[in-house]
């Protein structure tokens, strides 16, 4: 790790397959916690290439706990948070309103580590069972129309890398790779990311897959479609700009769709919303985002995706799904 951490410093590049290797290495318990935490502290002050980023995503890829959903033409919705903004949790919303609009959805989250409460903070606060038995998850899917793959229980080899992200409490590497390891391979892929320079990073390892993409950040920061501004996107086939009126609705502030002070607080927002009885920037944002993912797989238009989305969410179908959710889960 020595001669890796000093190349580093010096502004050199790994290999895909040095990368790789250090990984596995990671999982392997080959470095103590103080070499691991200056190999994430090094990747918080540099970029990171193309060919690192692949190589990280290979090994994670090779190490985790595969589940076989390809039956169900799956789509995960997946931010990869770091973005400072400290929205509600948008995309756990959206996948549920994409879930109750009949499109199936594997959805890979984690708890919050730069963020109050991450995607599987509140699911553990509203009774969601964490499983890797794929007995479960396919019942999930098949009876909710949804299932959450909560990544420690997939990603072993992180085990030694978990406590020390924790404890920096900052944005890693780690999050530029959380979208990219579902250990499901979901055939879909819904991800919003927290700069540009990653969304064309994205876009070049995702065209070298057999994956249905598309890629969101909106321009001012956010990792996912914000409305409060436009939102550069990028596809299998094209990408673009969305804005507001794409979908049928006014530009929002930034304060309307912050997030919860506490864990608590923070699934109270989401009962709230998933119920209904959320705010119009509240409802609206929701349903751009799952509007996105709907469209990603059944090439609708955006605004045809979003108003399948605000039927699911307003009809109750996306609570339904939550509330099946939580009965499977007991």
């Amino acid at each position: 790790m020595k001669t890796i951490l000093n190349r580093l410093i010096n502004h050199e590049m790994l290999s895909a397959a040095e990368a790789k290797n250090v990984l596995v290495n990671i999982s392997n318990g080959n470095y103590n916690p103080s070499q691991i935490a200056s190999f994430l502290t090094v990747y918080m002050m540099r970029r990171i290439s193309i060919e690192e980023l692949s190589g990280f995503r290979e090994a994670l890829l090779e190490l985790c706990l595969r589940i076989d959903l390809l039956a169900y033409n799956t789509i995960d919705l997946c931010g990869t948070g770091g973005d400072g903004k400290d929205t509600f949790n948008i995309s756990t919303l959206a996948s549920f309103v994409t879930a109750g609009a009949g499109i199936k959805v594997a959805k890979h989250g984690n708890y919050g580590v730069s963020s109050i409460s991450g995607s599987s903070n509140v699911m553990e606060t509203l009774g969601v069972k964490f499983s890797n038995d794929a007995n479960f998850l396919e019942k999930c899917v098949d009876q909710a129309g949804i299932c959450i793959l909560h990544a420690p229980l997939f990603h072993p080899a992180m085990k030694n890398v978990g406590p020390i992200r924790k404890e920096l409490g900052v944005r890693t590497f780690f999050n530029m790779l959380g979208p990219m390891i579902n250990p499901s391979f979901p055939k879909n892929q819904l991800v919003g990311v927290f700069n540009l320079e990653l969304a064309r990073i994205y876009g070049y390892l995702y065209q070298n897959t057999d994956r249905n993409f598309t890629i969101l950040h909106s321009l001012d920061g956010y990792d996912e479609i914000s409305l409060t501004c436009p939102t550069k996107f990028i596809s299998n086939t094209k990408e673009g700009i969305l804005n507001p009126d794409d979908f049928g609705v006014r530009s929002l502030a930034q304060t309307e769709i912050e997030g919860g002070t506490t864990i608590e607080a923070s699934a109270e927002m989401f009962m709230k919303v998933i119920s209904g009885k959320g705010t119009e920037a509240q409802n609206n944002v929701v349903c751009a985002n799952a509007a996105m993912a709907i469209a990603t797989v059944t090439k609708c238009t955006p605004l045809d995706g979003f108003e399948l989305a605000k039927e699911s969410l307003f009809s109750g179908k996306g609570l339904a799904a939550l509330n099946k959710l939580q009965e499977l889960s007991k």
